[in-house]
């Protein structure tokens, strides 16, 4: 594996059966969400997985952080702590494990992935206290400069999510994810449920979170105004089936985006946004 590379995918194959009416509810047929699938990222770049709905780009994202398991295939991480890569689709629970903090995911609904029980500095706080990587006051103060980074003041911190909009709840889920610095984070279609004006916002903040942090990032989506904004490069996922990732101004110029969204008005307000 090329050290310029974080993330190495061969052969990837998951399948969903699809089971029958009846008590014995016997498979009737298959959906093959990832078929075959192989791409590289390299450390530092955006890799955007576009497709339409129901392509199985969030499979593949949640296949990459191991939420799901493969039916067959590998998948290489070259972690900041080991010297080699390691195949996370065949590790264990246990060797996953201290790889979780390298791993990271933001999720599509912020309305859906904060705790609504949960304070805002319990929320960014928890996955330093589930990765021993801080305590106490030392832990208060890394969620609360993370918080500032992704543009929310110190008094967020004990108020809970239904306090915020759409976007501050995103920038939340930003941090959460960001404060135990990973390597890899997956952005699984952060911005569709933001209205547009707010998705520029959203964007422009993680351009500038992989800038300080040197982040890389494979961001699922199907709109291809935010792809062509932050992507490096980009494949197309359509019936299990990806694309060569090629760079992103390639795959626009070459009439490639036939089954991606465009959203109206979202790039004039790119440069407008902070």
């Amino acid at each position: 594996m090329d050290e310029s590379l974080i993330l190495s995918v061969r052969n990837l194959r998951k399948r969903f059966p699809i089971l029958g009416k009846g008590i014995f509810r016997r498979e009737i047929s298959t959906i093959q969400a990832c078929d075959d699938v192989s791409f590289d990222v390299r450390r530092g770049e955006t890799l955007a997985v576009v497709g339409g709905s129901g392509s199985g780009k969030t499979t593949l994202g949640r296949l990459i952080l191991r939420a799901l398991a493969p039916d067959s295939g590998q998948i290489f991480f070259r972690s900041r702590e080991r010297p080699d890569p390691v195949d996370l689709a065949v590790a264990s629970a246990r060797e996953l494990k201290p790889l979780r903090r390298e791993l990271q995911m933001i999720f599509q609904d912020p309305y859906g992935s904060l705790n609504p029980h949960m304070t805002v500095a319990q929320i960014v706080e928890e996955p330093l206290y589930i990765n021993k990587l801080a305590s106490g006051t030392a832990r208060e103060m890394l969620a609360r400069e993370m918080l500032a980074k992704v543009g929310l003041p110190a008094d967020c911190m004990v108020r809970y999510p239904n306090a915020f909009s759409g976007g501050q709840r995103q920038r939340i889920a930003i941090a959460r994810a960001l404060v135990v610095r990973p390597s890899l984070v997956v952005c699984d279609e952060p911005v569709s449920a933001l209205d547009v004006s707010v998705q520029a916002q959203i964007i422009n903040l993680l351009a500038d979170m992989q800038e300080e942090f040197g982040l890389t990032y494979l961001f699922v989506a199907h709109d291809w105004r935010v792809v062509r904004h932050l992507a490096h490069r980009v494949a197309e996922l359509a019936g299990g089936k990806l694309t060569e990732p090629v760079p992103t101004e390639s795959f626009f110029s070459s009439g490639q985006n036939r089954g991606v969204r465009s959203t109206d008005g979202l790039a004039s307000r790119f440069d407008e946004s902070a």
